[in-house]
């Protein structure tokens, strides 16, 4: 990799050093790092796994090990929104596969990827940690529980 293709400014490098310095090993500065590029670039593409292993004197495949666990991290574009689906037990009894079909058909697209606008990115995830409120999704930063196909509807009505 060229370090002219992803490149953090002056002020994000020094960002960097100093979540580095905050561990005794500055690896363990590297999840926040990861955040901090895909805030930047958008996504963590291969080069930007490359890069933030440059930073941390680690081999990209160590890098992209981190990115490909963690479902935190995307590895293609997002929309501008991201529903989040959870389909673990609680919801998926309460009528999550129900809701997801209902986004997919809804939406235009399958679980993972975005529409053709640009406008929503669709995720099937193991848990929001609102079981009592099942079935429930999270769009973008906050959580929306008890759903029907008609709530859906009314939420997706209010992204733009």
């Amino acid at each position: 990799m060229t370090a002219s293709r992803v490149q953090f400014s002056g002020e994000q490098l020094a960002e960097v050093r100093r979540l580095q310095a905050l561990y005794p090993d500055r690896r363990g500065a590297l999840l926040p790092v990861l955040h901090m590029a895909q805030d930047a670039f958008g996504w963590v593409s291969l080069d930007v796994e490359e890069y933030v292993a440059e930073l941390f004197d680690l081999s990209p495949a160590h890098v992209h090990e981190v990115v490909t666990f963690y479902t935190l991290y995307f590895r293609q574009p997002k929309g501008r929104h991201v529903v989040a689906v959870c389909h673990n037990l609680s919801c998926h009894l309460a009528g999550a596969k129900t809701i997801l079909g209902h986004l997919k058909t809804r939406l235009g697209v399958e679980v993972g990827a975005t529409t053709p606008d640009g406008r929503v990115t669709l995720l099937a995830v193991e848990c929001l940690c609102a079981c009592e409120r099942a079935p429930m999704m999270q769009v973008d930063d906050r959580y929306e529980l008890d759903l029907t196909p008609e709530k859906v509807d009314r939420i997706l009505e209010g992204l733009r």
